[in-house]
């Protein structure tokens, strides 16, 4: 999902670019800073960073911009929460591109594919599952972690195969033969991964995850009325 330059059309490059940097200053703008360094865990956040790096860097393709790697987005995301995670997920991709793994003129298509959109999904399933189900460590993490990261990839798959048969580069028939039956292999991966990582959080560093709370997902008060 990394695309090279000259592989869609200039306009639309152009227009994904300013998007993104658009997004980039608010987010960055909004982001809480204050509470990552409150918590202790600014380390933390750059630590992710580089292993999202080195985890995009593993990756298998056969055609420009038909690559596949593990996203990360849903772990950053619970985390760090949406506005954390987007910053972090440009600075992967920018750190990729400079590795020379996607072209300049692509970086913001890159970021809002590989990192907008699955952070956004992600996000979304959170405060779902949030405001709708009772608050349970069962929940949390099978819904939010497992399920949502799995369905976040598929889902950006999607994205990345309608906007490459939209402009032209492949045909539909090539994408739904060669391309997306693969990204049900790559959100099982994902789900596995991003489900062992949250439950060894919430164990043993709850406070890595700015969406996890100890008073809400695991202690309970008497019922006085039994």
């Amino acid at each position: 999902m990394n695309f090279p330059d000259q592989l869609l059309p200039t306009s639309l490059v152009w227009v994904c670019d300013v998007l993104a940097l658009l997004l980039f200053l608010a987010a960055a703008w909004t982001a809480p800073w204050k509470r990552l360094i409150r918590d202790d865990v600014v380390n933390v956040w750059f630590g992710m960073c580089v292993g999202l790096m080195l985890l995009w860097s593993i990756k298998t393709g056969v055609r420009p911009g038909l690559t596949f790697h593990l996203l990360g987005a849903t772990l950053m995301t619970l985390m760090f929460g949406a506005r954390l995670a987007m910053v972090g997920q440009a600075v992967v991709v920018l750190a990729v591109t400079l590795a020379g793994m996607a072209g300049w003129s692509a970086l913001g298509v890159n970021w809002l594919l590989a990192g907008v959109l699955p952070v956004a999904l992600s996000y979304g399933i959170y405060a779902t599952v949030d405001r709708k189900l009772p608050n349970h460590l069962f929940v949390y993490i099978f819904l939010n972690a497992f399920i949502g990261a799995g369905a976040v990839v598929v889902i950006t798959g999607l994205a990345a195969a309608l906007l490459l048969a939209m402009t032209g580069v492949y045909a539909s028939t090539y994408l739904t033969q060669n391309y997306l039956p693969y990204f049900i292999l790559m959100g099982w991966s994902e789900a596995m991964l991003t489900g062992m990582a949250v439950t060894m959080m919430t164990v043993f560093r709850p406070a890595w995850l700015m969406t996890f709370s100890d008073a809400r997902y695991l202690k309970r008060k008497p019922n006085r009325d039994a």
